[in-house]
């Protein structure tokens, strides 16, 4: 038995707390229907001055699956959401759910190239998209989708009655030709039900389209099983329950809004805080308003409240359990924020392809940071999950010694959508097992704890000396000018690649390139402190938060 099969990270679970957990249900609708039963008047949506009580989801999701099995929509098939985030998520997941379906969540932000991709990639029946989002992309993309047979349109508008003019200036109703108004939809429904469906833990509940490690876009399978499994880990990791309220900072398209929002608050059951989309100022008045205790989202959104004019410890301190995953975390920027708002934030590590959570730091506890690299440590396994640290030959690393992070447990998905040989590339053991090979490049200390040095793919090689882009980043968030920073390789010359970073400075403060080299000339190996640095106003990100190093390298 290897020291990764010995699970020496048990140790650092609290005391009391469970090793191993089983799903509980057999698939998220059975979920949804027990918190129905236990508790149908709790508010599960907070939108603006709106909400949605289980009740009222239940009622609309029945009216959702009849509508879609009226036009042919039968088990099996593919419903593709093309929204920020609305309570219409919601409507869509359990309704396509209770018609047999599969939920694939799309990025807003996609374009007519990725939307045409994904819709023919996974063979959608039927799109559910914002009003504005059909007129600029879907428009052009629904009658080339042979598969496509039902379009309906909906309005962020829906759901509240306060209009923000901070996000809904200028966003006003509009019919397109070829769609149908989800509202009218549900209303010519009635009250008729919609058949019972049998989903067991093997079905797909998500379709989650992930680059993975290489390549076009790939549709991650997110098992029934593995959502309840991660549903119940955000649960009893964190403590939540029905007293408790989640703020949704993070895109409900993305897999930490998929199980870290909709599927624990649904689990449960307690509210889910929603603000259409990420806006500083309107989420602090969301924060005051409804007083949400637990959120998890990209560490982009904490630096963005950091920095957000008449921010106080007060306004947040209802969030007394804040987690963050997703992008790296700089330890400078989690004693920031607990030195200005009072609160810890606590690591989490995962993929798509472990549908959310496959490490945490503890709650209550803190991470500690590798003295070496000075990275945070992204936590240790969560229940009932076997993480090694794996050399190029695949075989098991040492304590301390840095390979790739391969991850086994029941939130890793069963296989990519179509796609047997990047299934067998990313997700199988040598015996034929689901295992999951991350891309990411880390380690394990002798005490548990795991490191994420960063991706395989952004590794710099400067004259032959390796630098990854992670550590540089960190000593530059050490300055106190510096906001947002990216490091990439770029062409040189002489050492064939050299460290470059992009760097986003704080309001109020000025700093110049030439101080930024020397802060970390001082504190970096020779070979390692960026040779360039380039100011810019915003660093350019992902709608999940990560930084794009692949946009700055171009």
């Amino acid at each position: 038995m290897g020291v990764y099969d010995e699970r020496p990270w048990l140790a650092r679970y609290p005391e009391g707390q469970a090793h191993d957990i089983e799903p509980e249900f057999p698939s998220g609708l059975a979920m949804f229907a027990d918190a129905l039963r236990r508790a149908p008047d709790t508010e599960i949506v907070r939108y603006f001055d709106g909400t949605i009580t289980l009740a009222e989801l239940d009622r609309l999701s029945d009216r959702f699956a009849v509508a879609l099995a009226d036009r042919g929509f039968e088990r099996g098939h593919r419903l593709a959401t093309y929204l920020q985030n609305i309570p219409q998520v919601l409507i869509a997941v359990i309704g396509t759910w209770k018609a047999g379906g599969i939920v694939v969540s799309i990025n807003p932000m996609s374009r007519t190239r990725e939307l045409t991709t994904l819709l023919s990639d996974c063979e959608a029946t039927a799109l559910l998209a914002e009003e504005d989002l059909f007129g600029q992309v879907a428009r052009e993309v629904v009658p080339t989708i042979p598969s496509l047979r039902i379009a309906w349109t909906t309005s962020p508008l829906e759901y509240q009655t306060r209009h923000d003019p901070r996000l809904f200036a200028g966003v006003e109703r509009v019919r397109h030709d070829g769609t149908e108004d989800l509202s009218e939809v549900l209303d010519s429904v009635g009250d008729r039900t919609p058949e019972p469906v049998e989903l067991g833990g093997d079905d797909v509940a998500f379709l989650g389209y992930t680059s993975g490690t290489t390549g076009p876009p790939k549709g991650a399978m997110n098992t029934h099983r593995n959502v309840v499994f991660n549903a119940q880990t955000y649960r009893d990791w964190v403590g939540l329950t029905p007293e408790d309220s989640v703020l949704g900072v993070a895109p409900l398209f993305h897999i930490t809004g998929v199980v870290a929002h909709t599927a624990v608050c649904l689990l449960v059951p307690m509210p889910l805080v929603l603000a259409y989309r990420f806006e500083p100022n309107v989420l602090l008045d969301a924060i005051r308003e409804h007083r949400p205790t637990f959120t998890a989202g990209s560490i982009t959104v904490f630096i963005a409240l950091m920095n957000t004019e008449g921010a106080t410890k007060d306004d947040l301190s209802s969030l007394t359990k804040i987690f963050s995953g997703g992008a790296p975390i700089p330890p400078s920027t989690v004693k920031a924020f607990a030195d200005q708002f009072g609160t810890y934030i606590h690591n989490i590590y995962g993929l798509t392809e472990t549908t959310s959570p496959s490490h945490g730091v503890p709650l209550g506890g803190r991470a500690p940071v590798d003295e070496a690299s000075g990275a945070l440590s992204v936590g240790v396994p969560i229940f009932s999950t076997v993480v090694r640290i794996a050399r190029d030959d695949g075989s098991d690393a040492d304590v301390g010694e840095i390979g790739e992070i391969v991850t086994r447990g029941p939130q890793v998905v069963p296989g990519y959508w179509n796609k047997p040989e990047e299934t067998e590339n990313a997700l199988r053991a040598p015996d034929g097992s689901v295992e999951l090979k991350t891309g990411d490049v880390g380690y394990m200390d002798a005490e548990g704890w795991f490191y994420v040095v960063d991706r395989k793919k952004d590794q710099i090689n400067a004259g032959g000396y390796k630098v990854w882009p992670r550590e540089v980043e960190d000593v530059l968030y050490e300055h106190p000018a510096v906001r947002e920073a990216a490091v990439v390789g770029v062409p040189d010359e002489y050492r064939g690649e050299t460290v470059k970073a992009f760097v986003s400075v704080r309001p109020g403060q000025s700093v110049d390139p030439e101080e930024l080299i020397a802060f970390c000339r001082d504190r970096m190996s020779a070979y390692k402190y960026p040779r360039q640095v380039e100011l810019l106003d915003e660093i350019p990100k992902t709608v999940t938060g990560k930084l794009l190093r692949r946009a700055l390298r171009s």
